[in-house]
This record gives C-alpha cells, sequence and structure tokens, in this order.
C-alpha cells in the first residue's frame, strides 16, 4: 500500500510538469499570490493538504477544522525589492456549529519619487502604492471524513491617487480517506469579478469640438481596463510515516492551475520531533525563479492550555536572490 501511496504522489507531479499553453500577464491583484505561513513555504507551497492553522484562510479553508479551541498568528514576508507584506489571523471554534476565522493581508511599499517625460531624474513629489486584503472564514466537519470551508474577503489596491476594490471567494475541501493518515485536498482561490482603478488623476477636460464651438471644456474621466483577479485551483495529498513513537514524516505533493500562469506543482516534507521541533524543505516546479525552500519551526508551552508557535522558512528565487518569511502565532 506505500508503494500504491508513493505512485499516487509520483502521478500528481506529473500531471502538474505536464507542458500547457501559459497566460502570464492576463490578471492584476498580484499580491494574492503571495503565500503567507512560513511554515509552508518551507515546504515548497505543496500546503492544500497539509494546512491545519489559522493560515488555512489563505491555502485552504477547510484544514479550519483542525483548530481546537483558539489560534491566532502573525506572519511577515519580506518580499523582493524592499516590499513587505504582513499578514494576521485569529480563529475559533464553536461546539456543533464550526469554526469561524479573521483574517487581514497588508502589502505596502515606500514612497517613490515620480517622473515624467521632462523630469526624468524626479520632480519632487512622490506617490505610494499598496494592496490589502480581508477576510471572513468559515469552516465545517460535514462527515467523519469530510471538511469543507469558506472565505468571503474584500480586496483593494491603490496606486497614488488611483484605488480599485473588490470581493471574491475562496472554497476549500478536505477528504480524510480512511486510510491511515491519507488525505485528499482541494481549493479555488480568488473568485470574483473584475477589479478597475479610479481616481482623481484620471480626471480631464474634453472639448468634443475641438475648439470650434462657443462652449468650453466639460468635465471627463479618463477608463481604465478592468482586470481579473488571479484565481487558482489547488489539488494535493499528504500522508504521515511514523519512525517510532516521536517521530513522524509527512510527505504532501500539490498541482496548482493558475488563470494567469502555467500548471505548476509542488512536494515538499515536514519532519516532527515530540511534534515540537520541525524541519521542513520542498520543491516547486515549473516556475521561473522559485525553487528550493528550507524552513524549521518549535511549538511550546507558555501557560495552561497556551502554546507558543514560532516558524521561518527561506525560499530561493533565482535571479531576484531570496525571501525569508518569519511568523509567531499562538494556540489557547
Amino acid at each position: 500500500m506505500k508503494k500504491a501511496i508513493i505512485a499516487m504522489f509520483v502521478l500528481l507531479l506529473a500531471v502538474a510538469a505536464s507542458a500547457e499553453m501559459t497566460k502570464v500577464g492576463t490578471s492584476g491583484a498580484q499580491f494574492l499570490k503571495i503565500g503567507v505561513g512560513p511554515r509552508y513555504q518551507g515546504m515548497g507551497e505543496a500546503s492544500v493538504a497539509t494546512v491545519n492553522d489559522v493560515y488555512a484562510m489563505y491555502w485552504n479553508p477547510a484544514g479550519l477544522v483542525e483548530i481546537e479551541n483558539s489560534a491566532a498568528s502573525f506572519t511577515n514576508v519580506n518580499w523582493v525589492l524592499d516590499i513587505n507584506l504582513n499578514y494576521v489571523a485569529f480563529a475559533k471554534y464553536f461546539e456543533d456549529i464550526g469554526v469561524f476565522g479573521l483574517s487581514a493581508t497588508v502589502l505596502s511599499m515606500g514612497d517613490q519619487e515620480i517622473t515624467d517625460f521632462e523630469n526624468q531624474e524626479g520632480t519632487g513629489d512622490f506617490y505610494s502604492a499598496s494592496s490589502y486584503s480581508a477576510g471572513l472564514s468559515f469552516a465545517r466537519q460535514l462527515t467523519s471524513k469530510f471538511a469543507f470551508g469558506v472565505t468571503a474577503k474584500y480586496v483593494g489596491e491603490k496606486i497614488h491617487n488611483e484605488r480599485s476594490s473588490g470581493y471574491a471567494l475562496d472554497f476549500g475541501t478536505l477528504l480524510y480517506t480512511g486510510f491511515r493518515s491519507l488525505r485528499l485536498a482541494m481549493g479555488i482561490s480568488n473568485l470574483g469579478p473584475e477589479l478597475r482603478f479610479s481616481g482623481t488623476d484620471l480626471d480631464i477636460g474634453y472639448d468634443p469640438r475641438e475648439g470650434g464651438g462657443q462652449n468650453g471644456e466639460v468635465g471627463a474621466q479618463l477608463k481604465t481596463t478592468p482586470y481579473d483577479l488571479p484565481m487558482v485551483f489547488r489539488f494535493g495529498m499528504a500522508y504521515d510515516f511514523e519512525f517510532g513513537p516521536k517521530s513522524t514524516l509527512m510527505l504532501s505533493t500539490e498541482m496548482k492551475h493558475p488563470s494567469d500562469n502555467q500548471r505548476q506543482g509542488a512536494i515538499g516534507a515536514e519532519y516532527a520531533y515530540d511534534q515540537r521541533f520541525f524541519l521542513r524543505s520542498g520543491y516547486k516546479m515549473r516556475t521561473e525563479e522559485e525553487g528550493l525552500a528550507f524552513g524549521g519551526g518549535l511549538i511550546t508551552g507558555v501557560a495552561e492550555d497556551t502554546k507558543l508557535i514560532i516558524d521561518y522558512s527561506w525560499q530561493d528565487f533565482g535571479r531576484l536572490q531570496s525571501v525569508q518569511r518569519f511568523s509567531i502565532g499562538f494556540t489557547f
């Protein structure tokens, strides 16, 4: 049976690696594709079937059902080009109802000097850009083997005086197959209508007669092109191998199909000792810069019924060097 499980892992990765036509550059709000939770980056983002904490609100909301009481976490992503992404989340289990969660993501950058054709060295004025998302999640164990989750979120972006905003939904499922620890999961993220930028910098004066009439210019606004959200479909599986009473190796694999890129794959592993000390590694396939990843974690008690969770990951970004992530969380 173990050979059959390994064969399933290999087959899933083969499907992810098969060739297809790419759609790069066909969506906006790209910050929604920046993963959160160092545990999952350390495993190469092979996460849809492994996530079992507040980060499920990003990867697969069905994974929230693993939360037994309450949990909270904060993570910082030191992204490329001095861009920072911060994520905070809280979830709580309600008996006979399910798990509710709140999450917020903010991507920010430093001020940039404005340039134009006449002032290519800078005009002396500055602009900023940011993106953000706020979500409400719910997950429920529908049967002893099947769980479902959903996240409704508000998404917005700002560039100087221009803004866009809208709503999106994430859906996820988690199936406990009944064969030992084998889990299958799938999820759809960022399902929603198009977004469009508007703002005062798009206001112009318009003269339909181009000076040929008696009337002056009328107020008008430049129309921007709407853009899609980066919808992502994920399917994955995970299995735990036990090596003695305190040692466990979790192996996971995932196929990811973004709406604006080619199909991608990932494989990851997490070694746990006494469910306190963790070492992780993973690899992403068919990405232009991302590849190998490593990470580690610690879970320790700080008070009665309260545990502190610390995670770290390092991820290779090729020509863009590397990205580091750090998170701190509590279960209580």
